[in-house]
C-alpha cells in the first residue's frame, strides 16, 4: 500500500507507476505560487493603508475588483481549458498573473492597485479549472478527490509562506521589490510545466502500461461534444449544485485570505512586517499550516469512505457534513482574548474549509463527462467569485459602520451548511449525466 492510500499494484500483479503524482506535484507548486501572489496585499494591508492612506472601503474596493476579474476569468478559462487543454491553458494563466503580480511593485494609487489586482484576478482564475482538468485527465475517479486535495493543499502552503516571505523580505528590500522578486517563482514554474506536462497520459514514455490502464479504468466518456454545451450545462441542476456550493463557501475563504491579517493585527496588536515582532507572521503561518491538513484529509476521507463501500453520493456528502461541523466554533472566535487559542480555532475552521472545498471540486468530474469538467468548474468559480464580491461589499460596510468582525465570523460558521443543503437539494443522488 502506497502513501497515497491506494494500491500501487494492479489486479494482474504488475506494479503501477507513479508519474501521475509528479503532475500533482506541479499542480501543488502552481497553487502555492498562486496564493503567495494573491495574499501578499492582505499581509501588507496595515502598512499600505498607512502609506497610501487607504480606508476600509478603499481596500474592499481593491479586493472587489480582483474578485470581479476572477469571476470573468474563471468563466473564460473554463472554456479555454476545455478547448485547448490544461497544458497551454495553464501556461496562459500563469503568464497573465505573473505579469500582473510584478506590476504591483510600480503602482501608487487605489485605482492603480485595483487595475493590477484586476489583471491578477484574470490570470489566477485559470489555476483551478486547469488543475482539476489535469486531474480528470490523469486520474481515475477513485483517486481524484485525493489528488485534488493534494494540489489544493498548495493554497495553504502559499498562505503559510506569504507572511514569512514578507516578514523576511520587506524590511530588507521594501514592499515594491518584494512583488518583483516573488514574480520569479511563476517564471520558473512555467518552464517546468511546459517541459514536463502533456494533456494526455497516452503515448507518454514516462507512463507505463500498468499506470495507463489504472488511469483509464473508468468507462470512456463520449468523444463528440453535444452542440450548445454551455446552454445545456446551465440548464443542468448538477451544474448549479456545484456552483451554489462555491457561491456559499468561496466568500469565506476570501475573507480569511484578505482580512485575517488585519483582524489579527487589530485584535492582538500585531505587526506582520516587523523583524522585531515575528509573532504576527508566525500566527498567520500557523493558521494555514493547520489548514493544510484539511485539504488532504478531505480528499482522503471521501476516497476512504468509497473504498469502504459507500456510494459516491454518501461519501462526498458525509465528508462535507463533517467539515461543516468542524467550522462551527469559529462563530465565537471574536469573544476570545488569547491569540493562540484563536489561531487554533481559525486554523481548524480553515482546515475544514479546505476539506469541504477539495471534496466539492471533485463533483464536476463525478457528475459530467470529462469534456465538460472545465466548463462546469468555470461556471462554479464564477458564481463563487460573485458570492465573494457580495460578501466583500458587506465586509466593507460592516467594518466601516461597526468596526466589528463578529457578524463576519458568524457568517463564516453558517455558510457550509447552506452550501451542503443546496448541493443535496439540487443533486440528491449525485447521479452522473451525459449532458444530452
Amino acid at each position: 500500500m502506497a502513501a497515497t492510500g491506494v494500491s500501487e499494484v494492479d489486479p494482474s500483479g504488475s506494479r503501477i507507476g507513479r508519474y501521475r503524482w509528479v503532475i500533482v506535484g506541479l499542480l501543488f507548486a502552481a497553487t502555492a505560487i498562486n496564493y503567495v501572489d494573491r495574499q501578499m496585499i492582505a499581509v501588507l494591508k496595515p502598512d499600505l493603508a498607512i502609506e497610501l492612506k487607504w480606508s476600509e472601503k478603499d481596500y474592499s474596493d481593491i479586493v472587489f475588483y480582483f474578485q470581479l476579474a476572477y469571476a470573468i476569468g474563471y468563466l473564460g478559462f473554463g472554456k479555454i481549458v476545455d478547448a485547448i487543454g490544461a497544458r497551454f491553458g495553464y501556461a496562459i494563466a500563469v503568464v497573465i498573473w505573473t505579469i500582473a503580480h510584478v506590476a504591483h511593485g510600480g503602482v501608487h494609487s487605489v485605482t492603480q492597485f485595483a487595475m493590477a489586482r484586476f489583471g491578477l484576478g484574470i490570470g489566477e482564475s485559470g489555476n483551478f479549472p486547469a488543475g482539476v482538468k489535469a486531474v480528470a485527465d490523469w486520474f481515475p475517479a477513485k483517486e481524484r478527490a485525493f489528488a485534488i486535495g493534494l494540489f489544493n493543499a498548495g493554497s495553504n502552503v502559499g498562505a503559510i509562506l506569504t507572511p514569512l516571505l514578507i516578514w523576511a523580505m520587506v524590511p530588507a528590500i521594501g514592499w515594491r521589490m518584494t512583488f518583483v522578486v516573488t514574480g520569479i517563482f511563476g517564471v520558473a514554474w512555467l518552464i517546468a510545466w511546459l517541459v514536463i506536462f502533456r494533456d494526455s497520459p497516452r503515448g507518454n514514455p514516462k507512463v507505463g502500461g500498468a499506470e495507463l490502464a489504472h488511469i483509464t479504468q473508468d468507462p470512456a466518456d463520449p468523444v463528440v461534444k453535444p452542440k450548445g454545451l454551455w446552454t445545456k450545462l446551465l440548464l443542468l441542476p448538477e451544474t448549479w449544485a456545484f456552483a451554489l456550493g462555491k457561491f456559499f463557501i468561496d466568500p469565506i475563504w476570501w475573507f480569511y485570505l484578505f482580512w485575517l491579517p488585519s483582524y489579527l493585527g487589530k485584535q492582538y496588536h500585531l505587526n506582520l512586517t516587523s523583524w522585531a515582532t515575528p509573532a504576527g507572521a508566525l500566527a498567520l503561518a500557523a493558521i494555514y499550516l493547520i489548514s493544510d491538513a484539511g485539504s488532504v484529509a478531505g480528499g482522503w476521507t471521501s476516497g476512504r469512505f468509497m473504498k469502504a463501500g459507500m456510494t459516491v453520493n454518501k461519501a462526498r456528502k458525509l465528508t462535507m457534513l463533517i467539515a461543516a461541523l468542524f467550522v462551527l466554533p469559529v462563530m465565537f472566535v471574536t469573544q476570545l482574548d488569547n491569540l493562540w487559542v484563536s489561531v487554533a480555532i481559525i486554523g481548524v475552521a480553515a482546515a475544514a474549509h479546505q476539506a469541504f472545498s477539495a471534496t466539492l471540486y471533485t463533483l464536476p468530474s463525478d457528475l459530467v463527462p470529462r469534456y465538460a469538467v472545465g466548463s462546469v468548474i468555470g461556471i462554479g468559480g464564477t458564481l463563487g467569485a460573485v458570492g465573494g464580491m457580495v460578501f466583500t461589499t458587506y465586509i466593507g460596510q460592516v467594518l466601516t459602520a461597526l468596526g466589528s468582525y463578529t457578524p463576519l465570523f458568524i457568517a463564516a460558521g453558517a455558510a457550509y451548511f447552506l452550501a451542503l443543503l443546496s448541493i443535496h437539494l439540487l443533486s440528491p443522488k449525485l447521479a452522473r449525466t451525459d449532458v444530452k
